[in-house]
């Protein structure tokens, strides 16, 4: 099945409207951070990549309280997929990466899980927030691809428009308490003169998920159609490009789906929450 957040037909709130993020047109590359959430704070949705450039962004997971060890051990035990840029007390919706944030409006599209079946895909989750809620930030590959765009990559997803392909692997995460679950990956095309230069780039980048998992065949992690992607969009490849597959921070939303906790809030994939962290910030060496 292919979950895209962008295709239609997905859950969300019954009548709700909000406006599409077309990176092209609004320039979003441009935003500032505060500028970014408050345009997602007034209905603006759609896939991140590329929004406020140079600005690192983040996966979200809220789980309750009494869940918020196994998440952490579960973080812990799989850091390539689930590198924690921060966790916030029970109940609170605010971050040290976004003094001014909301963390349960900033977000372009966030998802509402109960007992590990996605329920709504909504613009904010105020009506749904609890208050033993723990959030957890989740470093985004989204944040090295100014590195790799600096450094001549092309990005195929941001030029064609398109959220990031994201795919479910055979690949099963270190289970932890009652988390458990496969580690999904992001692909992007990587044509081979550039190949070098995307596994050093992002291998400086150790808290945004780092270097990749996996160059190559597919099939090697299980994925077997690259056309159908399990969360974001199909993206077109040139003949000669190779599939690049990093870690990514949906992982979580995998282990929701199959430890299913009686509740959970997640980001819709490929719209994140962008932070006022500088993307050097997390740059190693």
């Amino acid at each position: 099945m292919n979950r895209s957040s962008s295709t239609p037909g997905t859950p969300g709130t019954p009548g709700t409207q909000h406006r599409p993020l077309n990176l092209l047109d609004d320039h979003a590359h441009a935003w500032s951070p505060a500028e970014a959430r408050s345009r997602f704070r007034s209905g603006v949705s759609g896939p991140t990549a590329g929004c406020a450039a140079g600005h690192t962004q983040a996966n979200l997971v809220s789980v309750p309280a009494d869940w918020a060890y196994d998440m952490l051990l579960f973080c812990q035990r799989n850091p390539k997929p689930c590198p924690v840029l921060d966790v916030t007390d029970a109940g609170s919706w605010t971050t040290v990466l976004a003094g001014d944030a909301d963390l349960r409006t900033d977000l372009p599209r966030y998802r509402v899980w109960e007992h590990g079946e996605l329920v709504e895909e909504p613009t904010d989750v105020v009506a749904h927030w609890h208050d033993d809620l723990v959030s957890f930030l989740i470093g985004c590959s989204f944040t090295f691809e100014w590195a790799l765009t600096e450094a001549g990559v092309p990005m195929r997803h941001i030029e064609q428009g398109r959220n990031v392909s994201m795919y479910v692997t055979g690949r099963q995460c270190r289970p932890a308490g009652r988390l458990h679950g496969p580690m999904v990956v992001s692909m992007r095309p990587v044509p081979p003169e550039h190949l070098p230069v995307a596994i050093r780039e992002t291998s400086l980048l150790p808290a945004v998920h780092g270097s990749p998992v996996y160059c190559g065949d597919p099939g090697a992690l299980g994925i077997e159609d690259l056309g159908r992607p399990d969360f974001g969009d199909p993206v077109d490849t040139e003949p000669d490009d190779i599939p690049v597959f990093w870690a990514c921070g949906v992982t979580p939303q995998a282990a929701v789906m199959a430890s299913r906790p009686p509740f959970a809030i997640t980001h819709a994939p490929g719209q994140m929450f962008v932070t006022d962290a500088r993307d050097e910030q997390y740059r190693v060496g």
